[in-house]
């Protein structure tokens, strides 16, 4: 019997050793990025808001190998400066760069993004997914393409 409770409480303990997480690998604070709206429901209307000029992008047809970009062009139309805190590509091949200072009520910027098709083939659809300060906190926005590989490099597969 003791050796049944012995156990219990090793399992118990490495059980909340597992738990633990580790603070130091945040890479944003809730400080950083608040939405007022869920603290105080007077507030609603009170955000920043992100209004794109397009969210979905078409490259059309490239050749594989192409580094391709494109700038996904952006307004905040609401009421407090924008924060983005974050922007993340669906793969490595997908590299987005965002503004790392505060976006002024009315201020216009854009989110820069490069796709290396590099072997990749057929179509390919990418997103970058974007945290911001705004209601919802998450926005993703995509890339689309269709890579087409050159006769020589195909004849050598």
């Amino acid at each position: 019997m003791k050796q049944v409770i012995g156990i219990g409480i090793v399992c118990s303990l490495f059980g909340l050793a597992a738990c633990k997480t580790d603070d130091s690998k945040k890479e944003v604070g809730t400080d950083s990025v608040s939405v007022e709206a869920t603290a105080n429901s007077d507030k609603k209307g009170d955000l920043p808001e992100i209004k794109f000029e397009e969210e979905v992008h078409d490259f059309g047809k490239i050749t594989q190998g192409e580094k391709i970009s494109f700038a996904f062009k952006f307004k905040n139309s609401g009421s407090k400066n924008l924060i983005i805190s974050g922007a993340s590509g669906s793969c490595g091949c997908t590299v987005p760069n965002y503004p790392k200072e505060p976006i002024a009520v009315g201020g216009e910027s854009k989110i820069d993004v490069v796709f290396n098709s590099e072997g990749k083939s057929g179509l390919q659809e990418k997103t970058i997914t974007l945290i911001t300060n705004c209601e919802p906190s998450t926005r993703i926005l995509k890339i689309k393409t269709e890579v087409i590989v050159p006769q020589s490099l195909s004849d050598k597969k």
